[in-house]
């Protein structure tokens, strides 16, 4: 190699150097604004909800809680709120399942057959959002009403008995957390049937497979990242949620968040932050099962 191309190496790789050190600087600047919004909001918080659930749980608002390391009020809470704790988890997935059994031929409906209908569809699913989640679930509630026209249709049905009712039971809580939070499972499943290319789907026809071999080994397959997407953004906000079983169930249907807000609001902070934890943490170890079985069984 020449003098000028040694010398021109030399120059270049310094600059190159310079170039990528600024590059990084650049995204670790772009990163900082969400990092603190992330330590602000979700780190600090959780922090302090774990350091919560360790204080004594003798204490008081009046006299103030100290840290004790209490490790025991998680078996406490745990064996006072067992029964609404496995309840809350199962009404989530009984929901999950009524959302994805709902919201899949909707989304197919939507991606596949709905054509210039597409945006109005999509908008009439986003629509209830434009709504409060309070005054939806208040709606359901003047729906099932003893005297409303759910349960005058069922009656003359014979579906109901003539005292029979919807309100204040585990269907009335199901009912509403299925529709408050079917958008979350329709959404990532039409996103993701939307990039089906139609001529893999056209191609098992040729291959002459029928609709539903064909939905079973092309569709259903790809659209996988959707139904895991969607599983997960249902059954997160339902396990804690507690307006449905508060609005639309008695005691007997009450779920764990229920339990959380009034031991919140009554100030039994050891205890109520001691669910919370092991609320996040069963979800938490439920969610990566679910996701690695899912993976699991895309790949194969």
């Amino acid at each position: 190699m020449s003098a000028v191309g040694q010398l021109g190496a030399a120059t270049a790789a310094p600059a190159a150097k310079t170039e990528r050190s600024g590059r990084r600087f650049t995204a670790y600047l772009l990163l900082l604004p969400g990092g603190l919004w992330l330590l602000l909001f979700f780190v600090v918080p959780l922090v302090t909800l774990l350091a919560a659930s360790l204080y004594d749980p003798n204490g008081s608002i009046e006299s103030g809680f100290k840290m004790t390391w209490h490790f025991q009020n998680f078996a406490d809470a745990m064996a006072d709120y067992a029964r609404p704790f496995f309840r809350s988890l199962w009404y989530s997935l009984i929901t999950t399942a009524f959302c994805l059994i709902l919201g899949y031929p909707l989304a197919y409906a939507i991606a596949m057959k709905a054509g210039r209908w597409k945006n109005l569809m999509l908008a009439l699913v986003i629509a209830p959002f434009f709504t409060s989640f309070l005054i939806r679930t208040l709606s359901w509630k003047l729906l099932l009403s003893d005297n409303g026209f759910v349960v005058d249709t069922l009656k003359w049905l014979h579906i109901l008995g003539q005292d029979g009712r919807l309100l204040a039971t585990t269907t009335a809580v199901v009912t509403g957390l299925t529709y408050n939070f079917l958008p979350f499972m329709v959404l990532p499943l039409y996103a993701s049937l939307e990039r089906i290319d139609p001529k893999l789907i056209e191609a098992g026809g040729d291959l002459f497979a029928n609709p539903l071999t064909t939905f079973r080994t092309v569709t259903l397959p790809l659209s996988m990242p959707g139904v895991v997407a969607g599983t997960l953004l249902t059954f997160i906000p339902a396990a804690g949620d507690y307006i449905n079983a508060q609005l639309l169930g008695t005691p007997k249907q009450r779920m764990i968040g229920n339990d959380i807000q009034r031991l919140f609001a009554a100030g039994a902070y050891p205890t109520a932050a001691a669910l919370s934890v092991t609320l996040m943490a069963a979800i938490v170890v439920l969610v990566l099962v679910y996701v690695r079985r899912a993976g699991t069984e895309e790949l194969v």
